[in-house]
C-alpha cells in the first residue's frame, strides 16, 4: 500500500475573537479556508507506526513525542502500522494549521485504507482546534474553540492567493494573551466573499506588538491592489487573494526581488 496526501495549508480569510473562556480558551467565530497547496504525506505499510520528517522545514520538528502526526495515528484505531514521511514544506508556528493539516492529512489516509471511526471528530478535536478543520480541508465557520463546524458554500473556490512570512515564528499562546479583550462581533452575514470581506482578524494588533514585521509584509501586499490581504490566525503568516494568476505571481516577484529572505507559496483556494 502507497497512500499520498496534501497536507493543505489552513488559512483564515476572517477571525472575531469574543471572549476568554473559564478554561484559558477564547470563544472564536471564524472563516476557515484551504489553499491547494502545503505539506505532502506519504503512508505505506509496515510492521510498527514510524514517521520521518524531510523537507525544508522538516528539522524543527525533531520532537518524536510532541509530533502531531505520530499522535493523529496514536489516535486512530487500525489492524496494521504505517510509515509515514512528511514533507515540511510549511512553516512552523506560522498561522497556517501546519501540525494540524498534516494531522487532517493522516486522517484522511487512514479513512481511504481503513475507515474512520464515528467518533473522528472528536478524536480530532482533542489534537488541536484546528484539526477537525483540516480533515476536510474545505471553507466552513468555526466556532466554539473552532471546533464546531458548520459548512458553507464558497464562491472563492478557484481564487488565486500567495501566502508570505517574514520567517519568524510566533507561538499562539502569546497572541492571545495579548488580545485587547474586545469582542470583535460575530461574523458578518452572507457568502463566503461577503464573511471574508466585511470581517476581520481580531488577532492582527496583538500579533504585530509580538512580531513588528507582519505589519511590513501587510503593507507590502496591500500596495498590489488585491482583492484581500491579512494576516492568518495568529500570525506571523500573511496571505493576499488576487483575481488573476499574473497578478498574484507579479506580486510574487515583486516581493521575492526586495525580500527574497521572506518565505512565499502560491496556490489558489480550494
Amino acid at each position: 500500500m502507497r497512500l499520498q496526501e496534501t497536507a493543505y495549508a489552513k488559512i483564515n480569510l476572517a477571525l472575531h475573537v469574543r471572549k476568554r473562556r473559564e478554561d484559558g480558551y477564547h470563544e472564536l467565530e471564524t472563516l476557515f479556508a484551504f489553499v491547494d497547496a502545503g505539506d505532502t504525506l506519504v503512508a505505506t505499510s509496515a510492521e510498527a507506526d514510524v514517521v520521518t520528517t524531510v523537507g525544508e522545514f522538516g528539522g524543527v520538528l525533531d520532537n518524536p513525542f510532541d509530533n502531531i502526526v505520530a499522535k493523529a495515528l496514536n489516535a486512530l484505531p487500525r489492524p496494521d502500522g504505517l510509515a509515514i514521511t512528511l514533507e515540511k514544506n510549511l512553516p512552523v508556528a506560522a498561522g497556517l494549521g501546519g501540525g494540524s493539516a498534516d494531522a487532517g492529512a493522516v486522517f484522511r489516509i487512514i479513512r481511504e485504507a481503513y475507515g474512520l471511526p464515528d467518533e473522528w471528530h472528536e478524536r480530532a478535536a482533542k489534537l488541536g482546534a484546528d484539526v477537525p478543520a483540516c480533515v476536510e480541508s474545505v471553507t466552513c465557520i468555526g466556532r466554539g474553540t473552532g471546533t464546531e463546524l458548520e459548512p458553507i458554500d464558497t464562491d472563492l473556490g478557484g481564487t488565486p492567493v500567495l501566502l508570505v512570512n517574514p520567517r519568524e515564528p510566533l507561538a499562539t499562546a502569546p497572541v492571545f494573551a495579548g488580545w485587547n479583550g474586545d469582542d470583535d462581533g460575530p461574523l458578518p452575514e452572507g457568502s463566503a466573499r461577503d464573511i471574508m470581506m466585511h470581517g476581520t482578524n481580531g488577532l492582527e494588533r496583538s500579533a504585530i506588538d509580538l512580531c513588528s514585521p507582519i505589519a511590513d509584509v501587510l503593507e507590502r501586499l496591500r500596495a498590489t491592489d488585491p482583492i484581500l490581504a491579512r494576516m492568518s490566525g495568529s500570525g506571523a503568516t500573511c496571505f493576499a487573494l488576487f483575481n488573476s494568476l499574473e497578478d498574484r505571481d507579479m506580486t510574487s516577484d515583486r516581493i521575492g526581488q526586495t525580500r527574497p529572505d521572506w518565505w512565499q507559496m502560491k496556490g489558489k483556494l480550494r
